[in-house]
């Protein structure tokens, strides 16, 4: 079995559509999205509509279900910009979406972790930041959720830990957004030091998973200015550098 692995996408369907056409060029016999499909300051309606014809199998992340059911003045600027851009068509697929699934007996899908859409799996988040999660962590977060391949997104840094027991976990990163920052738990930015779309090539090779971590060139430029026309300086140089300002 050969896997795309797209995730956080966050309308920006420059990045998308490159990551598209690389999958179609390398070769996948399934694509896969991990969810935050939408909230940005960018083109959620049209990445919903490039999306839902696709019927890729596909989860909810966090930003979907807040986007979803958070009253307006809770929202952030991102989703609230994906409020007001998407019709009630595109409500209706994101309503549909699962938060887990089962690609097959071993291959799962999650967001954040197997039990919440919110939590790092692969990174951790103390007072001094952001930083790789411990080996502890990652084993703690896992649980008893069994799968040989479990796939997650939601901190947008590519990443892969295999675990003692066989279970391996891959964060194919972020298609649409290389560099953000955040004030939960504590202050922290991320930051992956190029605007290149970013996704994952998972591969069974016997027992074991071939993984591909791919970083896709695209105009970022383009993404850049359109985040700057829509009142986003902080997107606009996160994604024309993959860094956020100093």
């Amino acid at each position: 079995m050969r896997i795309a692995a797209i995730s956080d996408i966050h309308g920006n369907l420059l990045a998308l559509e490159a990551v598209l056409a690389d999958i179609a060029q390398r070769g996948a016999d399934v694509t896969v999205n991990l969810g935050d499909i939408l909230s940005g300051p960018l083109q959620p309606a049209a990445t919903a509509d490039r999306l839902m014809p696709l019927d890729m199998p596909t989860i909810a992340g966090n930003h979907e279900r807040q986007v979803l059911t958070h009253a307006l003045e809770r929202m952030g600027e991102s989703d609230r910009y994906a409020y007001d851009h998407i019709s009630e068509l595109h409500r209706a697929w994101l309503h549909s979406l699962p938060s887990t699934l089962r690609l097959a007996p071993d291959v799962l899908l999650v967001h954040g972790t197997p039990s919440t859409d919110l939590v790092y799996w692969l990174e951790s988040v103390d007072a001094d930041g952001q930083r790789p999660a411990s080996y502890a962590e990652v084993v703690e977060r896992a649980g008893d959720v069994q799968a040989s391949l479990i796939l997650c997104g939601h901190t947008h840094v590519p990443r892969s830990v295999l675990l003692d027991d066989g279970r391996l976990i891959v964060n194919p990163g972020s298609v649409g957004l290389q560099a953000y920052e955040d004030v939960h738990p504590h202050p922290h930015r991320a930051e992956n030091g190029t605007p290149h779309a970013r996704y994952a090539m998972l591969e069974r090779r016997g027992s074991a998973w071939l993984i591909e971590q791919i970083a896709v060139p695209y105009d970022w430029h383009a993404a850049s200015a359109m985040a700057a026309a829509n009142g986003r300086p902080d997107w606009a140089h996160a994604l024309a550098t993959g860094r956020m300002p100093a």
